[in-house]
């Protein structure tokens, strides 16, 4: 797991996103990308979109794949995953709207929505990078703690403690659905790159469970251990909680230049 301690906050999604960029150049303009929602990948995005503006990266032949979406929200409302993806990933990265796929949360489509996501993502030809971020409680995606670590995409019943960090979102916590569609972990684990951002002191317990914790399914994201091309792009509030922060940092220092993403 590659780990990378951004000294400044404001940095992070820049950082991501120029990791992302490297692995897409590599892989052609047919890139396919893992997509997530919620408010850590928005800097990843932003710095996407900066890079695309400035003609050093075109996304238009590339597809993209949601990591989930919420269980029976109307058509077009503001806070389904079609629509946070639309506004966030979509339009600003410039994406062809047909080569965008998330998971199909309508009540009707229940039965088999995790069976033909997998199959959209197996025609694609896999993902190439997955971008993410953590929850409090560790889960990426929704995948909850006691999710098995092999999963597939499936539906997931929300636990309290994401409810109410999602809760933000909507009016009332009332609002807030309680089940979702997710990738599961076998399914993010199969992508060929993840690269995992996270800000703040509110997500350094999950952090340090994730990156020096033992792999477990109480804290889902700790299965990334295990992934061979594996970043975490945190800031110093985010890395709080880890005990070989100063050796993560030396390591990167280390590194060859041609290896590394500036740190300006």
């Amino acid at each position: 797991m590659e780990i990378i301690i951004c000294p400044v906050a404001d940095h992070v999604g820049q950082i991501a996103a120029d990791k992302v960029a490297k692995i897409a150049a590599e892989v052609g303009p047919g890139v396919v990308l893992g997509v997530a929602t919620g408010s850590s990948p928005l800097s990843t995005y932003d710095g996407l979109a900066k890079l695309i503006a400035e003609g050093k990266l075109d996304l238009s032949q590339a597809s993209a794949f949601a990591l989930d979406e919420y269980v029976g929200l109307a058509d077009g409302h503001p806070e389904s995953y079609h629509e946070v993806i639309r506004r966030t990933v979509t339009k600003p990265l410039g994406l062809d709207p047909s080569r965008v796929h998330v998971p199909d949360g309508s009540l009707g489509g229940l039965a088999s929505t995790g069976e033909r996501f997998e199959q959209a993502i197996a025609a694609a030809g896999g993902v190439d990078v997955q971008i993410l971020g953590i929850g409090a409680n560790g889960h990426i995606g929704f995948n909850e703690p006691t999710s098995s670590l092999v999963s597939r995409t499936r539906v997931k019943t929300l636990t309290d403690r994401t409810r109410q960090d999602n809760a933000r979102f909507f009016d009332s916590l009332d609002e807030v659905p309680r089940h979702a569609v997710t990738q599961g972990l076998g399914t993010i684990m199969a992508a060929r790159h993840v690269v995992l951002v996270a800000t703040g002191e509110a997500k350094a317990d999950a952090i340090a469970h994730v990156v020096e914790g033992p792999v477990t399914a109480m804290c889902p994201g700790s299965v990334l251990q295990m992934h061979q091309f594996a970043t975490v792009v945190i800031d110093e509030a985010a890395a709080l909680g880890l005990r070989l922060a100063d050796y993560y940092k030396r390591v990167y220092d280390s590194l060859p230049a041609w290896q590394k993403l500036e740190l300006s």
